[in-house]
């Protein structure tokens, strides 16, 4: 999903006067970077092939290929989306998990757009890649549910490199990886790092240390063999790549990424019944 109602490139619109911002939805705010990369790549693809390939394929094809160029899986990205022609920042709070969820409230997020417990697994280990403020987890470091104390599932020794980079009451908003131990390669160390309480994210870590959880058994296998990771990770890249899709009249072909076209009808903005059905694939 690249927006609050799927993939249909919302969450690259801009603030104007008739759009309020996904990007400055709590979940995504100050974590979505890289947009004027998407724009330049439009600005080419336009040039070549204008009105034809929406933003919405674009960052399909952008997460397959970061995938690839980070050694990770690659899968056949299924094309025909189009660009929605409003957002949704309300939706985009209501929809996307935050970082300190509990387990349920991660399940229950992924259950409403369709996507199950492995999926949830399965997509987390997106967090190979990436970085975090210290707003994001910095009540695990000392002042975990109102406790006063740290997050008893941190690891210690990774808690003291944490609180070196994001000290108690700074005003600066520092970043750190996601990944303590490979954080530029797409690999399956993310699961490695739970396992030893180095998850950075409450979210994270309650894969692997929510007691009884179903979760736990998946986060081993994938740990383990990390080209079961990789398997299950394009099936579910796929499936959460079908979520929400506009096509046909639906929406529009937008010329630029962050703004929609002048001559737009919101009316249009309307969601596929079934959009699997009508992606064709696009070819490797």
């Amino acid at each position: 999903m690249d927006g609050a109602s799927g993939c249909d490139g919302s969450v690259l619109l801009n603030n104007t006067a008739t759009i309020e911002s996904e990007q400055d939805a709590l979940p995504n705010n100050n974590s979505i970077r890289g947009l004027d990369v998407v724009n330049n790549i439009k600005t080419e693809v336009e040039n070549c092939c204008p009105g034809t390939v929406s933003c919405a394929d674009i960052l399909a094809i952008a997460a397959e290929v970061a995938s690839v160029i980070g050694g990770g899986p690659s899968w056949s990205v299924l094309l025909g989306r189009r660009d929605s022609l409003t957002a949704n920042q309300t939706l985009a709070n209501l929809n996307l998990p935050a970082p300190f969820f509990t387990l349920d409230e991660l399940k229950a997020s992924f259950e409403v757009q369709g996507l199950n417990t492995t999926d949830l697994v399965t997509l987390s280990g997106a967090h190979t890649f990436g970085r975090a403020h210290c707003s994001t987890f910095i009540d695990r470091l000392y002042n975990f549910s109102n406790t006063g104390n740290p997050d008893p599932t941190l690891n210690t020794n990774y808690l003291e490199i944490l609180r070196e980079i994001c000290p108690q009451n700074a005003t600066e908003n520092n970043l750190t990886n996601l990944d303590l131990t490979t954080p530029d390669q797409f690999d399956n160390n993310y699961y490695s790092n739970i396992q030893d309480n180095n998850g950075l994210l409450q979210s994270d870590q309650e894969l692997f240390s929510t007691t009884g959880a179903d979760t736990i058994d998946l986060v081993n296998s994938f740990s383990s063999d990390q080209t079961v990771f990789f398997d299950n990770f394009v099936v579910s890249m796929i499936k959460m790549g079908n979520i929400g899709v506009l096509e046909g009249d639906e929406g529009e072909i937008r010329l630029q990424c962050n703004f929609v076209n002048v001559d737009s009808s919101p009316l249009a903005a309307v969601p596929s019944k079934d959009p699997k059905d009508k992606l064709v694939a696009q070819s490797k």
